[in-house]
Order: structure tokens, then C-alpha cells, then sequence
């Protein structure tokens, strides 16, 4: 695993940038943003329900509605690389959703599959067992 790290540092460092500008929109409730770090259509397996967005309009509201009443922001608690190439890196994740106190509503284990399409990096499908 060690040589392909450092074959593809620029990929893994550019999906790195995609998992940062994510919860930094999401955390600030910036739709755009939030959907420029996402490809179209969006794959998440949650449990065992898959969800698709096929365009970004609903995509943060459907996050809302989903995160938990309460819900203020999110962190992550690590990303590990798991395989990279030139234009595809997975992550091994786990995050915590957090309420305005600071008290946290959950911390979840979940996949993210980062890639390179159509000149940008950005994020294509997860699996995550949040809710």
C-alpha cells in the first residue's frame, strides 16, 4: 500500500481537498459549494438503502433532513487511504455530527470514493451507517 501512496500523493492530496471543502459548505449550510465538491449523479449506501441524486438542488435539505434535529456541525475524526490511482482515491472514514453545545449527536464509520471526472476532483459515492 506504501508505493501507491506515494505514486499518486497529488491525487490523495487533491481528494484530501474534497473531504476539507465539503463539511467546511456543509457545516456553513453553502449549497453551491457543498455541491461543487460532489459529481452527479451522487451514490450513498446508508445501511442498506442506496440513494441517488441525480443534480445537487436537494442535496443539502436532503442532508438536513436526515442529520438530526439539533444537528450544527460536523468534523472528521479520521480519513485513511485505502487504494489511489491517477483519478480515484478511497478513504476508510469516520465523522461526528456535533450540536451547537458541542455535544455530539453520533460519530459514524463510513467509505468515500473520490475521483478525478470531467477536469476535477471531487466526491462520487459513499457508504456510510449514518442515518
Amino acid at each position: 500500500m506504501e508505493p501507491a501512496r506515494n505514486e499518486h500523493a497529488d491525487s490523495i492530496a487533491a481528494a484530501i481537498c474534497v473531504l476539507e471543502a465539503h463539511f467546511d459548505a456543509l457545516n456553513v449550510g453553502d449549497a453551491a459549494a457543498l455541491a461543487a465538491t460532489l459529481h452527479f449523479p451522487h451514490y450513498r449506501l446508508a445501511g442498506t438503502r442506496m440513494q441517488v441524486w441525480q443534480t445537487p438542488e436537494n442535496y443539502l435539505a436532503d442532508f438536513h433532513a436526515r442529520a438530526g434535529e439539533g444537528w450544527h456541525h460536523s468534523e472528521w475524526d479520521f480519513r485513511n487511504v485505502i487504494a489511489a490511482s491517477a483519478d480515484k482515491v478511497h478513504f476508510e472514514t469516520q465523522f461526528t455530527r456535533y450540536r451547537i453545545d458541542g455535544s455530539m449527536m453520533g460519530s459514524y464509520r463510513s467509505i468515500w470514493v473520490v475521483t478525478y471526472i470531467g477536469g476535477r476532483w471531487a466526491a462520487q459515492l459513499r457508504s456510510s451507517f449514518a442515518g
